[in-house]
């Protein structure tokens, strides 16, 4: 028997007992055990609980005993360590080591999340780079740093940087499944990463490895319509994150021949959309979410629509984060429907502002005390109370819906999204993470409408507001710079629009 058959005929056996066999053998075990007195009850009672910090995945594997918090014990974990540290075996072939990577994602697919964990922890510190190695090598670049011999230096430090993290990770992405497998990995791991920062480097080297892996130039734009398989339809059910989609008219209306929607696939999830774009074809510029998505709408002629609208795009996958392929997709798809339909002349996007709602809660006294004494004056009548406080401007507008359109609380609310939209900047770059999408890609905030979105989604996410993104050919270069220096490109539209 090889290595091989020999690590997948034994990873069922090394898993940690489950917690009711473990329960079975524990009352077998009590029933032979005598029954403690009295006193030693008292004290273990009152004893106080042992606690000791997380031990690293070395002093485990050098340990005999296995403590409470810990999922693998000390054998199984050095079995598993073993297993992993045969998939990447130098003396083996890449498909080998497929296959052996395999047998580890077979018996991480059955695994407890704690076990799990512990499988980062292998994965994390014990195929890190080589620090003799590396040290070595930088201490010969900075040598050679302005000699011939600089070339080749570097060469060997960027060798000596590469861990065999790496090639355990390629490993994996060799079997048919495998690319699925890491990439639901790293779904799972990111939340981890708050409460468990020993696992960063396996986080990173997945990010890393993906950003190469799904590179915009390995996408395959494809169009989605009625007429594509259910089970991919199903997809874009399940991974629409802007307007959720009810029924099987609403996608249907959707999909429809007056309408677009485009998603980038890669060829080893071939059936999985990585991002997908909704458009919607007009005469003018869209203000309102509703007529998008009304499903009795009369079709568009194509042959005479000037306005392309993208009004829902959708990451579908949560381990690809921080992974950029959106821009690329808008400008692939803005190429697609250019070719497809010369009168268009503009492309813009509908979009939702999900995170003006929670910035405006917390920055509404700011935004009031910035607001010119007139217009505070006008608020304090509209909502009965001279000079107006938060609260009482609050309140006013938990009945938006109702407010007439000359309302000053309208005009009031729409000036504080204009500033959000235009001068908050996080970490020098818009706060709204729709916002920093679009603006990154090289368009700019163009116009911002009332009721745009009534849903219960769109009143708690913006109070019902929503934005046009302007995709202006001939600007985006100019609008990237701006962005550059700071500074977020709107319309005069907008700007009229600050207090």
């Amino acid at each position: 028997m090889n290595t091989s058959d020999w690590i997948g005929r034994k990873v069922a056996g090394w898993l940690p007992v489950s917690k009711a066999d473990k329960a079975k053998a524990q009352t077998a075990a009590d029933a032979k055990q005598p029954k403690p007195s009295a006193s030693a009850s008292a004290l273990s009672s009152t004893s106080a609980p042992v606690t000791s910090a997380a031990r690293t995945t070395r002093e485990r594997l050098d340990a005999k005993l296995r403590r409470k918090e810990e999922a693998l014990s000390p054998r199984v974990l050095r079995r598993t360590l073993t297993e992993l540290q045969a998939i990447v075996d130098p003396g083996v072939s890449e498909v080998e080591g497929g296959r052996r990577a395999k047998g580890v994602a077979q018996w991480y697919s059955k695994a407890t999340p704690q076990e799990r964990q512990d499988c980062w922890l292998l994965m994390s510190e014990q195929f890190a780079p080589d620090a003799t190695k590396v040290k070595a090598a930088r201490e010969h670049y900075e040598a050679a740093m302005g000699t011939p011999d600089e070339g080749v230096a570097e060469i060997r430090m960027r060798k000596a940087l590469v861990s065999p993290r790496t090639r355990l990770l390629q490993r994996f992405a060799v079997f048919p499944e495998g690319m699925r497998f890491l990439v639901d990995l790293r779904a799972e791991l990111l939340p981890a990463l708050k409460g468990n920062k020993r696992v960063l480097a396996l986080e990173a080297e997945l990010e890393n490895l993906f950003t190469t892996w799904f590179d915009v130039a390995f996408l395959e734009l494809r169009r989605i319509s009625w007429d594509s398989p259910a089970s991919l339809v199903e997809k874009l059910i399940k991974y629409e994150a802007v307007h959720d989609i009810k029924s099987w008219g609403d996608v249907k209306n959707r999909l429809d021949s007056d309408r677009r929607c485009y998603g980038f696939f890669h060829p080893r999830l071939p059936d999985e959309p990585l991002i997908f774009v909704e458009v919607a074809f007009m005469d003018e510029i869209a203000s309102s979410i509703s007529p998008l998505l009304d499903e009795s709408a009369e079709a568009v002629d194509l042959s005479k629509a000037k306005t392309a609208i993208f009004y829902s795009i959708s990451n579908t996958q949560t381990g690809l984060k921080g992974v950029s392929f959106g821009d690329s997709l808008i400008k692939r798809v803005v190429e697609t429907l250019r070719a497809d339909f010369p009168k268009l002349k503009t492309f813009a996007t509908l979009s939702p502002i999900p995170s003006f709602r929670p910035w405006f809660g917390r920055h509404a006294a700011r935004m009031l005390e910035a607001t010119p004494e007139k217009m505070r004056t006008q608020l304090g009548r509209a909502v009965g109370f001279e000079p107006p406080a938060v609260e009482h401007v609050m309140s006013a507008l938990d009945q938006i819906t109702t407010l007439p359109e000359r309302s000053v609380l309208r005009q009031w609310l729409l000036g504080c999204a204009a500033h959000y939209l235009g001068k908050e900047l996080t970490d020098e770059r818009p706060t709204d993470p729709v916002a920093r999408f679009h603006l990154g890609n090289g368009a700019r905030v163009e116009h911002i409408h009332w009721g745009a979105d009534l849903s219960p989604k769109g009143l708690r996410q913006s109070h019902g507001l929503m934005v046009n993104y302007l995709y202006d050919l001939r600007k985006l270069d100019r609008h990237r710079e701006m962005m550059a220096q700071g500074k977020i490109p709107v319309s005069g539209d907008v700007e009229g629009l600050y207090f």
